[in-house]
């Protein structure tokens, strides 16, 4: 039988990781909806990105965890090396697009979106916010006597969709009931995020679809400054209808400003 390690090096890890995370070792994520090269272990969560325990100590983290007072997407998790990943909701009792994180005793909840730099955030959420969450459409079967069902890209099974749910569509989940509320086709003129390749972070307007056979498709999009990019299909998701997005932005509102940009307006918030 194979030997499965129990942590992974710094090397290793997930550019999402964070960035101040020393020493050699870290948790490796267990087993679940994410893939391990694109999420956080619940322990480095709470450890350095809430700052709810003293940085490498895991016997904190496992104590509030243990006390059966954190929820991830509205289920109490106690897996220290719980993966969660983009969109997900945490709400700690005492953070995938989204998992929903909730913390009751304090009553906090926050969604982990990506940055324009790549970077898992921890977006503070109403209360209202934490009953769904989005999911994309990663696939659509037929079961055994012909029941429909789609995958999601967080690892869940829903049976009985609207038949007009394709690949690629975003559907909003209750987390109380795992029924779908509503669904966003992945069309021209939607509001979309990308979550992976060199714009991850950057949200904008669907203009124009290219659909390769046998190959990735192409997707461009234009940013809330007008300004233009593209990328393949399986990195887009997306979050809104042409009015608004379904779920609140990060700072910056995923828009991705230049060196020069970005160096002008830390000079005028440092000025005033």
């Amino acid at each position: 039988m194979r030997y499965v390690n129990s942590h992974e090096t710094t090397t290793q890890l997930a550019f999402s990781f964070p960035y101040e995370l020393l020493g050699c070792y870290a948790v490796k994520a267990s087993g679940g909806p994410h893939k391990a090269r694109s999420c956080l272990p619940l322990s480095v969560f709470l450890q350095n990105r809430l700052r709810l325990t003293i940085r490498h100590d895991n016997r904190e983290a496992k104590l509030i965890l243990k006390q059966r007072l954190v929820k991830i997407d509205n289920r109490v998790r106690t897996d220290m090396a719980f993966p969660i990943g983009f969109m997900g909701e945490v709400f700690i009792l005492i953070w995938t697009f989204i998992d929903v994180l909730s913390i009751d005793k304090i009553g906090e909840h926050f969604r982990i979106l990506p940055d324009i730099k790549g970077r898992y955030t921890v977006h503070r959420i109403s209360e209202e916010e934490t009953g769904y969450k989005l999911c994309k459409v990663r696939k659509k079967k037929l079961g055994g006597k012909a029941i429909p069902y789609i995958y999601t890209y967080d690892g869940r099974t829903i049976r009985y969709p609207d038949p007009a749910i394709k690949v690629n569509d975003t559907v909003r989940l209750d987390l109380n009931t795992n029924r779908i509320l509503d669904y966003l086709k992945f069309s021209v003129g939607m509001l979309c995020m990308t979550i992976g390749g060199r714009n991850i972070g950057r949200v904008g307007s669907i203009t124009h679809i290219e659909r390769h056979m046998g190959g990735c498709g192409i997707v461009h999009v234009k940013d809330g400054l007008d300004r233009p990019f593209a990328t393949t299909t399986e990195n887009i998701f997306v979050i809104g209808d042409q009015k608004r997005p379904w779920v609140s932005l990060p700072k910056h509102r995923g828009i991705k400003l230049t060196i020069g940009e970005e160096r002008d307006s830390k000079r005028a918030a440092a000025i005033k």
